[in-house]
């Protein structure tokens, strides 16, 4: 890892996050730890009030989809994670102490690492199609499923606005 590691941070972007658990161990291979790590992430969506746009837990990493918190700094929020998920979890040291952090500037590029988010289980032949992770925002883009955590879609608005809108598959999954 970079000495000088730059941030671009409170920058009104969306951030394309991935961290890892130390040594790159499978801490996360159990279904019991990727329901805590969710529902530590909701907790850290609702306590900072930042958005999920996508999400996976994979066995020994997380890529994450987010805005920017509205309370302190991303920083912060992703800290307050980890160390919920560590607490609950046990195992230490659990993650590497950083984090990628991607800017996302255009909806192309996030349309791009939402796809890249979604298709891991896949790549990684986890499973034989995105929809069977269940620890991902595959499902909610592809059916609109409500799951543990919030993810900031045109299924969300829509809800948030009283409309029932019919799923439009493709584009952003």
């Amino acid at each position: 890892m970079p000495n000088h590691l730059q941030r671009h941070q409170e920058s009104g972007d969306l951030h394309f996050i991935t961290f890892s658990c130390h040594d790159r161990k499978p801490h996360l291979d159990t279904a019991e730890a990727r329901d805590i790590f969710e529902h530590s992430l909701e907790q850290t969506r609702r306590r900072y009030v930042l958005r999920v746009y996508g999400y996976v837990v994979m066995p020994e990493h997380v890529h994450l989809l987010l805005s920017e918190p509205k309370r302190l700094t991303l920083d912060s929020a992703l800290q307050g994670l980890k160390t919920s998920v560590s607490k609950q979890c046990g195992h230490r040291p659990f993650w590497f102490a950083r984090y990628y952090d991607f800017n996302l500037f255009s909806e192309t590029k996030r349309i791009e690492k939402l796809k890249y988010i979604h298709r891991n289980p896949v790549t990684r032949e986890l499973v034989r199609t995105p929809e069977e992770w269940k620890w991902s925002s595959f499902r909610h883009y592809l059916t609109g499923e409500t799951g543990v955590i919030e993810i900031e879609s045109s299924w969300t608005a829509n809800k948030r606005e009283g409309l029932k809108v019919a799923a439009v598959r493709g584009g952003s999954s």
